[in-house]
């Protein structure tokens, strides 16, 4: 792939900080209003464990530059069995985020349109905005990165405000009064919420997942990883601290556009629109930036043996046109099995499934970390896996039952189809369907 085709370090930080900063911020505060503005402890925690997460993902890829992101490393580290686990959590989580971020993105479009969609409305808007964002990257990666750019500023716009013209309303008494509207103990809440925001925090791994259309990726991925990941989480504390002393908990909690509820208290009701319409582009580049990462994950199996070959062949602008298509059938078929009678509803189930897989791949990659013993990596990863575990273990058991189930039929997927030779493509001479490969770190043929 040509050079001035990849992505640079800035555009690469875009990709990141656009993959978080999207409809996990602009959603989460009416979910998180149920538990009170206590979530701030949650924000702090959430942020702390990504930036480990981030800086355990940046130091591999400088170490060890393979596209595919965490995955690969389990693959590496583990062998085949586990490296197809960790693929297919990965590409579940990716596919199942991929839905409900484009239910997110039509619900705030047709807010702003002024549109009263029924169900069967919504799914196939839905749908319609997954095939847009399809269509984007079947151009190729770059003008994903170009697109995404601008609707990451206008995701931004109804953040600033609240942050800064917010914080010139800032009611310190309303703020205390939202607390701890759930009356449980704060050792109880605090976890739960922990829980929730976490979904905001899935796409840090975004510049590694994306190596192979990178430019020299052992400097610009952990660079990209850090800045993005350190970007998102000011905007998050800061917004969602502003947001609770701005309006009643209770009215948050019943708003499907929260960030416009407050907008129109501090600016009137033509601010509502106008900060809906910012908040729907900005979920429709993260759609954009999340299907590049859905189609790059497959890819990176397929090159590993674990998925068919389709998978891993590319066109002009390095684009993998049957990861792409094939994931869009696939969140197709998934908006339409998982209709909702309420959007939040819908989004809600989505997000915590797409968090609890891509949790999973994470922990592997903690693991695998540890199983290469380089000194520097041992202590983040041993925190990145305790708060993997953490947050795993307080989801909700419908959820964790469900996933036990998809981890079951994955477990069968690799007696169906054995992988093949052991091997991983290099990010740094990545070129389309003729890649460069490099043995296994401990590939028992070397021995």
């Amino acid at each position: 792939m040509s050079g001035h085709r990849k992505l640079g370090p800035a555009l690469a930080t875009v990709v990141v900080a656009g993959n978080m900063i999207g409809s996990g911020i602009f959603l989460l505060p009416a979910s998180l209003a149920s538990v009170g503005s206590v979530t701030l402890i949650g924000w702090i925690i959430g942020a702390i464990g990504a930036l480990a997460l981030a800086l355990l993902f940046g130091r591999l890829a400088s170490r060890k530059p393979m596209a595919g992101g965490p995955a690969t490393y389990v693959y590496d580290a583990f062998g085949p069995f586990a490296g197809m686990q960790a693929s297919l959590w990965y590409w579940a989580a990716c596919l199942i985020g991929n839905v409900a971020i484009a239910t997110a993105a039509a619900g705030y479009l047709a807010d702003f349109a002024g549109w009263d969609l029924s169900p069967i409305g919504v799914a196939t808007f839905t749908i319609s905005l997954l095939w847009l964002v399809t269509f984007m990257n079947l151009v190729s990666p770059r003008f994903v990165g170009q697109v995404d750019g601008p609707l990451l500023i206008a995701g931004l716009v109804p953040l600033v405000l609240v942050v800064t013209i917010g914080w010139a309303s800032f009611d310190g008494s309303l703020f205390a009064a939202s607390w701890n509207v759930s009356g449980e103990p704060i050792y109880k809440v605090v976890p739960h919420s922990l829980a929730l925001v976490f979904w905001a925090f899935t796409g840090l791994e975004s510049a590694s997942v994306a190596a192979a259309v990178v430019e020299n990726p052992e400097r610009n991925v952990p660079v990209a990883t850090v800045l993005g990941v350190s970007l998102a989480a000011v905007i998050y504390i800061a917004a969602s601290t502003a947001i609770f002393g701005l309006a009643p908990a209770a009215d948050i909690a019943n708003s499907n556009a929260p960030f416009a509820l407050v907008a129109a208290k501090m600016l009137g009701p033509t601010a509502g629109p106008l900060v809906a319409i910012c908040g729907g582009l900005k979920a429709l580049g993260t759609l954009a930036g999340w299907v590049l990462m859905t189609s790059q994950v497959s890819r990176a199996a397929a090159d590993h043996g674990l998925l068919p070959q389709m998978f891993a062949r590319t066109r002009a602008g390095d684009t993998p046109v049957a990861g792409l298509i094939v994931a869009g059938f696939i969140g197709t078929a998934a908006i339409g099995l998982t209709i909702e009678p309420t959007l939040g509803k819908q989004f809600a189930n989505l997000s915590e499934a797409s968090t609890l897989f891509a949790l999973l791949t994470y922990l592997g990659a903690c693991l695998a970390a540890l199983k290469y013993g380089f000194a520097n990596e041992r202590r983040v990863a041993i925190v990145g896996a305790a708060f993997c575990f953490f947050v795993i273990a307080w989801s909700t058991l419908t959820v964790l039952k469900v996933t036990l189930i998809c981890l079951a039929v994955f477990v069968v997927c690799y007696f169906i189809r054995p992988p093949g030779k052991y091997r991983l493509p290099d990010a740094t001479t990545r070129t389309g369907e003729l890649a460069k490969l490099r043995e296994r770190h401990d590939d028992p043929a070397r021995r």
